[in-house]
Order: structure tokens, then sequence, then C-alpha cells
């Protein structure tokens, strides 16, 4: 049983600047009682001081290994690249640390699973950054609907278009356009977008999906390098969820104009929709416009504060491990979710329906 004492955290990448760990982990840690942030790892020890300095981390180290080893560190956060999350999170389940990683958690499906049996096998806890399915709005969207705001669900429709990943990419967004990354239009944009809502509304049962690859080469901004494209930049999925309600999924990377990210739900009574914010709307009734919906604080579950959207989110991930809550994804959550998202590639690849079994 744990005492009262903070779990020590140590994060893997957390380099100064525009990085996940400086404007979505540290802040949101600063918030949160239960964590104390012990140490920070970057790959050179300037960074590293840089980072500890700015946020009051004891300690700072150039490299990973002794972040993790560290006695004082529980709970260990790799924040970095997709394709180097499986050998650090390999390195922190063999020191028996807790982790959390960072979505996708391995790069390919066989890592993912690799990874979601060595950390049971090990005994130690997990943490999937599948953050937004923790947000305020989105657990009371589902309370909505399962309180019958909607009736009964119809229909759920997804859409993504986005300017990212496109035909035109900096240099350190380059190992995005290799598949075996893991970092993609399907593994990490369709990914986030729709765990967001089968938090909501519940498993798939069919689908039949289409995904696809249009751009076959980007230009580096820096130097103008052309390099090869092999991941996707277009999915569209249709199907059914157990509940009966038709779900379509629509993402689409490198969209020059007209940027747009919605979740809406409708039902026999009523509609609800997210917005990129997620800022929750919804109208009952026929001819209605949709209106603001306000989420009720929640004293179990942190406060907003200053925290930007994301680290706000984040902090829901980190306050759902503390208190244990079976809503915090984990590796088993990912390695499941990680086949739904290669079953896309198998339905598009062989033009069939794919029935998605219950567990």
């Amino acid at each position: 049983m744990r005492t009262n004492k903070p779990i020590g955290v140590g994060i893997i990448g957390a380099s100064p600047g525009h990085t996940w760990a400086t404007l979505a982990h540290l802040p949101a840690l600063a918030t949160l009682p239960a964590f104390r942030v012990v140490a920070v790892s970057t790959t050179r020890a300037e960074s590293a001081n840089e980072t500890a300095l700015r946020f009051g981390v004891p300690s700072a180290f150039n490299r990973p290994e002794p972040l993790i080893e560290a006695p004082e560190v529980e709970l260990v956060v790799v924040s970095v690249r997709a394709p180097s999350h499986a050998p650090l999170v390999r390195a922190a389940i063999a020191a028996r640390k807790h982790v959390f990683c960072e979505w996708p958690v391995g790069a390919t499906a066989a890592d993912t699973r690799e990874l979601a049996t060595l950390a049971r096998e090990a005994g130690v806890r997990t943490i999937a950054g599948l953050q937004r399915r923790l947000a305020p709005t989105v657990r009371h969207a589902k309370k909505l609907i399962d309180g019958g705001y909607l009736g009964q669900l119809r229909s759920v429709n997804i859409t993504a278009a986005v300017p990212l990943l496109g035909a035109r990419r900096t240099a350190s967004w380059a190992y995005t356009a290799d598949i075996k990354n893991g970092a993609n239009a399907l593994h990490t944009m369709t990914a986030h977008f729709l765990d967001t809502a089968l938090a909501i509304v519940g498993a798939p049962a069919s689908f039949q999906a289409l995904v696809t690859r249009q751009f076959s080469e980007a230009t580096i901004e820096e130097t103008g390098e052309k390099i090869p494209i092999t991941t996707p930049d277009q999915i569209a999925v249709a199907g059914t969820l157990r509940s009966g309600a038709v779900f379509s999924v629509r993402v689409e990377s490198g969209k020059r104009n007209g940027a747009n990210i919605a979740w809406t739900f409708t039902g026999t009574e009523g509609d609800l929709a997210l917005g990129s914010d997620l800022s929750l709307v919804g109208a009952r009734g026929d001819g209605q416009p949709l209106t603001p919906i306000e989420v009720p604080a929640d004293p179990a579950w942190p406060a907003r504060g200053e925290l930007s959207d994301d680290a706000f989110q984040t902090a829901h991930l980190y306050a759902g491990f503390a208190a244990e809550s079976p809503l915090v994804p984990t590796f088993e959550d990912a390695a499941h979710f990680r086949r739904v998202l290669e079953s896309f590639v198998e339905s598009s690849t062989t033009g069939r329906r794919i029935e998605w079994p219950a567990s």
C-alpha cells in the first residue's frame, strides 16, 4: 500500500523549448501533490541542466540509464520520438519501474505487444499517452450519452483534416516519412482522434477501411532535400459500434487550407459535438442550435488553473494513475488498440469488412 509520499518521477526527453515534456508533462506535474519530479534526462548535459533549473528538478542526466537506475525514480516517463520508445521502456521495465510512455507505445504492433507482456510479467503499472480520453469534456460527454441525453445513439463521426505530415516537413519531422518509425497519420493521428471517440461510445463491432498514400515524397524545408514517403496520409473508415450505432472516421494529413477537427454524436433525441479544443456543445429536440455545455467541476480531478489544454489533459492521466483509476489507458489497452489500427490496414488491403472480436 502506498504512503502519502509523492511518487518520484523521472522524465526522459525533457529538452528545453517546445517539447512535449516541457509543454505538457512538467507543467502538469507541478500542479499535482501526488508526484515529485526528481530527475530529467536529455542527450546533452547543458539542455538537461537547463530544464532542471527551470522546473526545480534536483537531478539532471545526459543519458537515460542513470535516470532509470536512480532509486528515487519510481515512474519513468518516456517522452522521445516513437522509434526510441521500445528500448527505453524495456530498460525501465527491467529496472522494475512504472512507465508512462507517449503514444505510440511501440513503433510497431509487435513492439507494443512485447512491451505490454513485459510490463505484465514484471508487475509494473503503465500509462499509454492517450491523454484526450480523460479530458473533463470527454468524460462528461460519455456521462451525458450514457444518461440518455441523445436518446438512442445513432451515429458517431470523427473528422480530422490537418496540415501536418504533408509534402513539406522540417528536418526534425523527417523521420515521420518512414512507416517503420510509427509516427504517421494512421498510427498517431487516427489513433488519438479515434481513441477519444471510443472512450465515449464503446468498442467497434465491424468496419471497412481505406488506408492509402497520396504523397510519394516530402521536401525538407531547411535543405530542399527530397525524401521518400512510405506512410499513409488518407484514412477513411465506416462501421458499426457494439451499441448498433454507425461510426465513421475521416483523417487527412497534409491539408493545405481549411483544417478541421471535430467529433459529432447524433441520437434520436439530440446532438453533441466536441471541437478541436475539446469544447463541448449540444442540443436536444429539432432545429436547435448547438450551444456550449458546462462541465461541472469535479474535486476528484485536477483543476484547470493556468494549464494549457495539453498540460491539463496530461495532468488527468497522472491524477488517474495516482488514484489507480481504470480510466487510465495502459500498455494492454495500447496493444489492443494497435490491433484495431492494423485491422484498418488489413481491411484496406483485402477489401474485406472486419468483424471485430468482443474481447
